[in-house]
């Protein structure tokens, strides 16, 4: 009997993008190629900081362009080389794309197919977690530079010591368990702490 694949148990870093207007106004982006707003910018930029000194061996990001300049903001600071992954970019809405959030959200998180080109939750969290675990191939530590919904794959195949959405711009270090069914360890990493 084939298992299902498992997040390769390393431990790496996680930054989600910075700010966009449409996370501002909590619309649905997707694969909308939405750039960072002056806040996210700040954000990046703080991030950067928090991430200054730190160990990093691998910067690696998904190729939309809100999660690749958060990277080369962070990559200031950590001078390692930038490698994009396609599998790393977010969900794709589809035609839901620019809206708010509306009826179909509830299906869809239930694992229901939602017509307009939603792409299939399970699909996604597949995708998603190829695209971490071969981010998990390069040297590290590794930074991952995504999204939201990126994190969610990881949130479900490691279970976390912490709770709800990771915020945008704030830097989590990942350590997996030492044994047992004990959950990962999550850490934040604020501006100016290591």
């Amino acid at each position: 009997m084939d298992r299902a694949p498992a997040l390769r148990p390393i431990g790496f870093h996680y930054l989600r993008h910075g700010e966009t207007e449409w996370n501002r106004l909590r619309l649905c982006q997707g694969e909308a190629d939405i750039p960072l707003n002056d806040t996210g910018r700040a954000q990046a930029a703080l991030a950067r900081e928090a991430l200054r000194g730190v160990e990093i061996g691998t910067v690696v990001a998904s190729p939309l362009s809100r999660a690749l300049e958060t990277a080369e903001i962070v990559r200031e600071a950590v001078s390692a080389p930038l490698v994009v992954i396609d599998d790393l970019r977010e969900v794709s809405f589809g035609e839901f794309e620019g809206e708010p959030v509306g009826e179909w959200w509830g299906a869809w998180m239930a694992g229901a197919p939602v017509p307009g080109g939603v792409e299939p939750l399970e699909d996604f969290m597949a995708r998603a977690l190829r695209g971490v675990n071969e981010a998990l191939t390069r040297p590290g530590p590794v930074l991952v530079v995504a999204h939201g919904g990126i994190f969610w794959s990881v949130q479900r195949h490691a279970p976390l010591d912490m709770d709800g959405t990771i915020a945008n711009g704030v830097p989590v270090r990942l350590e997996p368990p030492n044994g047992g069914s004990a959950p990962w360890h999550a850490t934040l990493l604020p501006a100016g702490k290591q």
